[in-house]
């Protein structure tokens, strides 16, 4: 088990990765009561280990549905009523059990419930497990826009445990596999040579594997928010492909696309636009390219209104002003950070890569 640390406004914390972590949980004191926010299928599969695992004797669970819908206030605004007639107080503990969307939730939930009270990350997905619980940033979607409100707020630890991953389908685990692409093309040759080596045979079942590439993912996140906490400058870097990719969950409704697989498609656009402006050799974009198609297979974009899609972009929340920052990659290891990109470009990227034209 590796204990990665991560430095926060309000001190430090630990992310737990690797087996036997679910147990750490034993040592959290202080406390008058817990409560466990999640899904009903996950708790069903895994409820019980987590209990015996963290020496919960009495936990009833908050249940919410799975999907996108459950980030929303009025999800919000119906938990914290039921921490309230649960006799949930100022020292009680919320433990956000599940994928992105349940630690969004939850970590919303605790910085709001009377003021802010603690909570713990319990991720269940690669993703959450490498990206979404790490580094405190919790929020709601509100109609159509992801994520449009939501706080800063660490957690009081993080729990990853890779034996929850083997009940991953196979779709599930490569869109958590393309963010672990996203950090390694931030890392380096070293862990992007690794993870090429690594990619293409790895399955849900595979634990052992993936907890290493889950931990050396994960320490990539710790070591940017650990340095930009509140995305005031290079916590920025981390929203690689995600302009591109979160104009295409919108675009569709949410339907289409796992977080994970518009991610992917947005590194391929950004890829592509690098190149367009001239900050990419196009032999370092097929390196890129060539590792986030190995993850697997993404559902299509050719049936998509560029029109609309290029129309949503400003609207992104990190845009100041409509203003786009691009994070672009200029070499593997290496990304700029600029509002300098001509729209021609943005769409000429957007057309390549849609055509199939480039590096597919």
């Amino acid at each position: 088990m590796k204990r990665l640390r991560v430095k926060s406004s309000t001190g430090e914390y630990d992310v737990m990765v690797g087996r036997g972590a679910w147990r750490t949980l034993r040592r959290l004191e202080g406390y008058t009561s817990i409560f466990v926010l999640t899904e009903p299928g996950l708790w069903e599969c895994w409820g019980s280990k987590l209990a015996r695992d963290a020496g919960w004797r009495l936990v009833r669970p908050l249940l919410v549905p799975a999907g996108e819908g459950s980030k929303s206030l009025a999800m919000a605004g119906r938990v914290a009523s039921e921490l309230s007639e649960r006799g949930a107080d100022r020292r009680s503990l919320l433990v956000a059990f599940g994928g992105g969307v349940v630690g969004d939730l939850g970590g919303f939930v605790a910085s709001t419930y009377m003021r802010g009270i603690d909570y713990v990350q319990v991720p269940t997905t690669v993703l959450a497990q490498v990206d979404s619980a790490i580094g405190g940033k919790t929020a709601v979607n509100v109609r159509a826009m992801k994520n449009l409100v939501g706080t800063f707020y660490p957690p009081s630890r993080v729990v990853s445990e890779p034996a929850v991953l083997a009940s991953l389908s196979a779709r599930a685990l490569q869109s958590g596999l393309y963010e672990v692409v996203k950090h390694a093309i931030l890392s380096g040759p070293a862990f992007f040579q690794y993870l090429g080596t690594e990619l293409a045979a790895l399955r849900p079942s595979q634990t052992g594997r993936l907890e290493a590439i889950v931990t050396r993912a994960a320490q990539v996140k710790v070591d940017v928010v650990s340095r930009d906490e509140h995305e005031s400058g290079l916590r920025r870097v981390l929203n690689l492909g995600h302009t591109y990719g979160h104009a295409l969950e919108e675009v569709t409704g949410y339907r289409r696309f796992l977080h994970g697989e518009a991610v992917g498609w947005g590194m391929l656009l950004v890829t592509r636009l690098a190149e367009l402006v001239g900050l990419l050799d196009p032999a370092e974009g097929e390196r890129i390219a060539g590792l986030v198609w190995q993850a697997g297979p993404l559902p299509p974009i050719h049936n998509l209104s560029a029109e609309k899609v290029l129309g949503l972009l400003p609207r992104d929340k990190k845009a100041v002003g409509g203003m786009i920052h691009w994070v672009l990659p200029e070499r593997i290891g290496k990304v700029r950070v600029t509002p300098d990109v001509p729209d021609t470009a943005v769409a000429a990227a957007f057309s390549d890569v849609q055509r199939g034209a480039w590096h597919e």
